[in-house]
């Protein structure tokens, strides 16, 4: 192999790595989060991120109806993630550590228990085996995917 070549190749493995790096440390995920409900109750409230005084209403209150309603809502302030206006409309999959189910959710709004506050709709679905409404919580991870 010339030297031209070596060079080259070392180069784009640099790259690679690289690139390997940036996407673990993009992977935002939490374990052994703490989630409790909220009675945001969006299809009563239609979908108004004023009328439940969601903190991510200043920015997404105007966002378009099927936006609002695509995702369950909680308010986020889990251990791992952007903080305030930055974690607005994004998105979660929230798994039930003890059942494995499953949901995405949207942040609309800020809260300060160390975790999730789930809208009661999407606790109850992942909720499976009724332990976390014994409880007043669920112990969920969380992965922030696209929305």
């Amino acid at each position: 192999m010339g030297y031209g070549m070596e060079r080259a190749l070392k180069s784009s493995l640099r790259v690679a790595i690289m690139l390997c790096i940036l996407s673990i440390a993009n992977a935002q995920t939490a374990s052994n989060v703490r989630a409790t409900y909220h009675f945001y109750n969006p299809a009563q409230n239609g979908w108004d991120l004023n009328a439940v005084s969601a903190y991510c209403s200043t920015w997404d209150a105007n966002k378009p109806l099927a936006w609002r309603q695509k995702y369950g809502w909680t308010a986020f302030c889990g251990p791992v993630g952007p903080r305030g206006q930055a974690a607005c409309g994004r998105c979660l999959r929230v798994t039930n550590m003890a059942t494995g189910a499953q949901a995405t959710v949207r942040i609309v709004d800020q809260c300060s228990n160390g975790g999730l506050d789930l809208d009661s709709g999407v606790f109850n679905r992942i909720d499976t085996d009724r332990r976390g409404y014994a409880q007043g919580h669920l112990m969920v991870s969380y992965q922030f995917v696209a929305c």
